[in-house]
């Protein structure tokens, strides 16, 4: 059934575009103070094992896109975003990414960007076999072209910010989504029947890299680090570390529980928890994706607005429903889509981010109050 509301014309559903400002003309202490005045709500809200906070998400077209080469523009774009977040009545503040691509650890194994005009960096596998791979002589992504430019871009980030302003990390994607920028994917799937052991030790490598950069990521940032970054709602009063794990759909629970849940715990072990990512609809996978023993928090869509195939609504109330375990949910629409979205997707018991991208300040104004009516009574 073709979806009539998603607008595949527009680069970007979740994308709001916003004028770029000067950093010298960036009032700094405002952001600081209006991050630290919500900074009782987040810890309040990560705290609790139940609960409703809501996010404004400010994403920019041109920051995850052609203009993350350029970390003057990204920044100045990014500030812009900031300034206008200021206006939308929200309890989780926005906050800066040195965004740089998805194919940060790929670098590792000399994979390079190919730039098309107006586009964010592709990649192409470069690899036909896991021994390949495996034969590679393999850098610390620090040392690469893209690692340098990532811990470049934060270290400009602190500079020009002085380091009041929130940053994340760089986006993160999963050992297995790692793996398929490597090779083809018909390719990587096929290996992991034919060469379990050589797969494992793939992804055994791959996270090693993985969690060597990043906690030079974290190192660099400091106390201006929120967890768990990216596409997700972000605190400094959150833990865990989020990641994009969009092939999980492609491959059975049996193959996921087996080869990659281990991983996923093991990485979520060094930053306060795992926090799942998947575009489209991941819903029958959540049985599997909760065995991930120390999963924090899930990410999806949930209208036909955010994606072509959203979530089933439902699903995630049933499944997450006294878990502790937060639901952010990202809801591309209007005032009734939102609060009609919410109102299926909260139970008492449920811990819910809304994450909205209303089009002005009064509307955002009066989505805020009828989520917590609709979460508090």
């Amino acid at each position: 059934m073709v979806n009539n509301n998603f607008n595949y014309k527009i680069n970007d559903s979740q994308g709001t575009n916003v004028e770029p400002i000067l950093i010298k003309d960036f009032d700094l202490e405002k952001y600081h103070d209006y991050e630290s005045s919500l900074s009782e709500r987040c810890k309040d809200f990560w705290n609790k094992k139940k609960g409703v906070a809501v996010y404004r998400r400010f994403r920019v077209p041109r920051v995850f896109a052609s203009a993350c080469k350029d970390m003057k523009t990204s920044l100045e774009l990014q500030l812009g975003a900031l300034n206008e977040s200021m206006k939308y009545k929200a309890d989780i503040p926005n906050f800066l990414e040195p965004w740089y691509g998805i194919g940060t650890i790929t670098s590792a194994f000399g994979v390079d960007y190919i730039w098309y005009e107006g586009q964010a960096p592709a990649i192409n596998p470069s690899f036909n076999s896991i021994e390949e791979v495996l034969n590679y002589q393999y850098l610390p992504v620090e040392k690469t072209e893209i690692g340098k430019h990532t811990l470049g871009v934060i270290e400009y980030f602190l500079e020009k910010t002085e380091g009041k302003i929130p940053i994340s990390f760089a986006d993160i994607q999963s050992p297995l989504d790692i793996a398929s920028l490597l090779l083809p994917i018909d390719k990587l799937f096929l290996e992991m029947y034919d060469n379990p052991e050589k797969y494992t030790k793939l992804l055994s490598i791959i996270v090693d890299l993985l969690l060597d950069f990043t906690k030079k990521q974290q190192e660099l940032i400091g106390d201006a680090l929120v967890y768990p970054g990216h596409g997700f709602a972000s605190s400094r009063y959150f833990k865990g570390i989020g990641m994009s794990d969009d092939n999980t759909i492609m491959i059975s629970d049996d193959f996921y529980e087996r080869f990659e849940i281990p991983f996923r715990k093991k990485i979520g072990l060094e930053f306060g928890g795992y926090v799942f990512h998947s575009c489209g609809n991941w819903s029958k996978k959540i049985s599997v994706i909760k065995k991930i023993s120390n999963l924090v928090m899930v990410d999806g869509a949930f209208s036909e607005e955010t994606d072509p195939d959203p979530n089933v609504v439902e699903t995630f109330a049933e499944q997450f429903v006294n878990t502790g375990i937060i639901v952010n949910a990202r809801i591309v629409g209007d005032i009734q889509t939102i609060t009609e979205t919410v109102k299926k997707l909260w139970k008492p018991g449920i811990k819910l981010i809304v994450v909205t991208y209303c089009k002005s300040p009064a509307e955002q104004g009066e989505v805020y109050e009828r989520i917590h009516e609709i979460c508090c009574n």
